[in-house]
């Protein structure tokens, strides 16, 4: 892909964000993306290929709006990012100058994304890749739920450390204050509990789990120099509760 790019538009500059991401974890690749988009400067062409459709029916996507671009397969990846910008322009990469010929169809990652995103970055208009959509493929995400005065939760993410990271974020924290007259809180999860938040993981001691609110701006579960997840058998889906 980088080749490609380059071979395009020699003075790209490339920023790898991850090769890590499980292999077809649609989710997952949204999260991280979510994550990291908007630490990057004005006009940025985002490539995310997690795509276990290729070379099927499913489109490809340009996505557009005032400060980025976004390429990726219509499987959901990009809900997460549809869901927190604002005039999106979504647009089906069909326009077959952009593309590689290639024999076979199952590496659109180099064939059409990497092209596609050199190409925008040169200064190829928009509007030439292929017509609007308004029926981009989303994925639907666990939100909190409030019963009574607790709060339920869920395992979102979990980093390559084992840290659980959680949809909680501090707004719920307050609320859940709020309703329960009281500044303390307690977390419990996989039949552990857990006092009131740190600030910091070296805070946390031995096999005991803690919890804090990260600078993604989420509650996490974590050990400290530990993987919680490996140690409490736990991860995306497992159930967190607050009270």
């Amino acid at each position: 892909m980088k080749g490609v790019i380059l071979s395009i538009h020699p003075d790209a500059r490339i920023v790898d964000l991850s090769h890590q991401i499980a292999p077809h974890q649609i989710e997952e690749a949204a999260y991280v993306l979510e994550s990291c988009y908007p630490y990057f400067p004005e006009g940025t062409v985002h490539v995310a290929v997690v795509d276990p459709g290729v070379g099927s029916a499913r489109r490809s996507l340009l996505a557009s709006s005032s400060k980025c671009h976004f390429l990726a397969p219509d499987n959901g990846l990009l809900t997460r990012v549809l869901r927190n910008e604002q005039d999106v322009e979504i647009r089906q990469v069909d326009n077959a100058a952009y593309r590689r010929d290639a024999e076979g169809a199952t590496f659109d990652g180099r064939d059409l994304f990497a092209p596609a995103a050199a190409w925008l970055a040169k200064g190829k208009p928009v509007a030439s890749f292929g017509r609007v959509i308004d029926d981009p493929v989303t994925l639907t995400f666990l939100e909190p739920t409030w019963q009574g005065d607790t709060l339920v939760g869920h395992i979102e993410y979990v980093d390559r450390f084992g840290n659980l990271m959680s949809n909680v974020t501090p707004r719920h924290l307050r609320e859940l204050k709020r309703l329960a007259g009281r500044e303390s809180l307690t977390i419990r999860i996989a039949g552990r509990m857990v006092e009131g938040l740190v600030a910091s993981y070296s805070e946390g001691t031995g096999d005991i789990p803690a919890a804090l609110i990260n600078s993604g701006g989420k509650l996490e579960v974590f050990l400290n120099k530990k993987s919680a997840a490996a140690q409490f058998s736990l991860g995306v889906g497992a159930e967190i509760i607050l009270g």
